[in-house]
């Protein structure tokens, strides 16, 4: 008797599919960073790179081939690779994080899942509390399963615990994940985004 079927009947294969993160606390935000941090996530300047120069658009379009080759098993259609890698890098630039950082969270936190939710609620590929949704946006909690959403909100949400913690990334990391001080989260992230760069 084969006992495969049974087990990913009940879900007990599909541990690894689970997304791993989302502790982030709600903290008390002074008016000032409300403010800013909205203003962050309410731009809705669509996510398409501009160039000052020919060279940057080449360094880009060589990082979008490299990283799409890399991602091919998680997103196998080109397009939605595409779309996902542009929108992603434009994100992290625009809130001043390095895109490889931010590959490497995303793998930690969804394994590149755009649907994915944690035990404790968070949600999408950068695995954001809902709560988020009601300090900085609007309050509709099933927008962070729209990507270019959940990678603004991420990203600004990580830039906030970066500013928080001066720059320190070890600790705005365990800030992102609800672990702050501890190190398996910050070296899982650190680890995974060593298969993005280059």
């Amino acid at each position: 008797m084969c006992f495969w079927p049974l087990l990913a009947g009940l879900g007990l294969l599909s541990i690894h599919e689970r997304a791993a993160a989302g502790r982030q606390a709600e903290e008390p935000l002074v008016d000032s960073v409300r403010s800013a941090l909205s203003s962050a996530i309410a731009n809705h300047a669509p996510p398409v790179p501009e160039f000052s120069d020919t060279e940057s658009r080449l360094v880009y379009l060589r990082w979008l081939g490299a990283m799409g080759d890399r991602l091919r098993k998680k997103k196998p259609d080109w397009n939605v690779r595409r779309e996902f890698l542009q929108t992603l890098w434009y994100e992290s630039r625009r809130a001043g994080l390095d895109p490889t950082l931010v590959l490497g969270l995303v793998q930690v936190e969804s394994n590149f899942r755009k649907f994915a939710v944690s035990s404790v609620g968070a949600r999408g590929y950068m695995q954001v509390m809902p709560f988020w949704t009601r300090v900085l946006g609007d309050g509709d909690a099933g927008k962070l399963f729209h990507m270019q959403t959940n990678l603004r909100f991420g990203c600004v949400i990580l830039r906030h615990y970066l500013d928080r913690e001066r720059g320190d990334l070890f600790l705005a990391l365990g800030r992102y994940n609800g672990s702050r001080g501890k190190a398996p989260y910050p070296n899982a992230v650190f680890g995974a985004s060593r298969h993005w760069q280059g």
